[in-house]
């Protein structure tokens, strides 16, 4: 497919990095702020009620490392296709669980930077967590279909 004539290699490569290192970064500093207190990362998984306690506390303890070394993938530049599939990945599944407990009328914060856990009802931000790893998918389907960015240590390899 041929690309319009102002969308160069050049400038996509600058968006790209632009993408990557926006959607990298919030993932990073998101499991960054939830590696201090997996205890609280597990029972904001326990909150979703979507999985046994035991697997959601798996989950709750493994999540924030995940989250920082694919954050750490896509802010390095390595990977970068397969990193942002993964982040795209993660984020449509942040989605459907946020998505899941607004329908089911749960009353919970996601935990998506630390904390979680039940909140008063008018306290709930479901439509603008929904929203926001919304466009954080978009930056991974982006890096999916435009791999190569600026200062990426997969480019300099090559």
């Amino acid at each position: 497919m041929k690309l319009p004539a102002f969308l160069t290699e050049t400038r996509l490569s600058w968006v790209g990095l632009v993408v990557r290192l926006t959607l990298g970064g919030v993932i990073f500093v998101a499991g960054a702020l939830k590696v201090t207190t997996p205890y609280k990362a597990a029972a904001a998984m326990r909150a979703y009620e979507l999985l046994p306690i035991s697997v959601a506390n798996i989950f709750g303890y493994a999540l924030p490392w995940f989250e920082i070394g694919l954050g750490a993938l896509l802010i390095l530049g390595v990977a970068t296709r397969l990193s942002a599939f993964f982040a795209g990945s993660l984020m449509f599944i942040f989605i459907l669980a946020i998505a899941s407990a607004w329908v089911r009328g749960l009353s919970i914060d996601c935990g998506c930077f630390g904390g979680g856990g039940q909140v008063a009802p008018g306290e709930t931000k479901y439509l603008q967590e929904i929203l926001r790893d919304f466009g954080l998918t978009l930056l991974a389907v982006y890096l999916c279909w435009q791999p190569q960015t600026k200062w990426a240590l997969e480019r300099a390899s090559r």
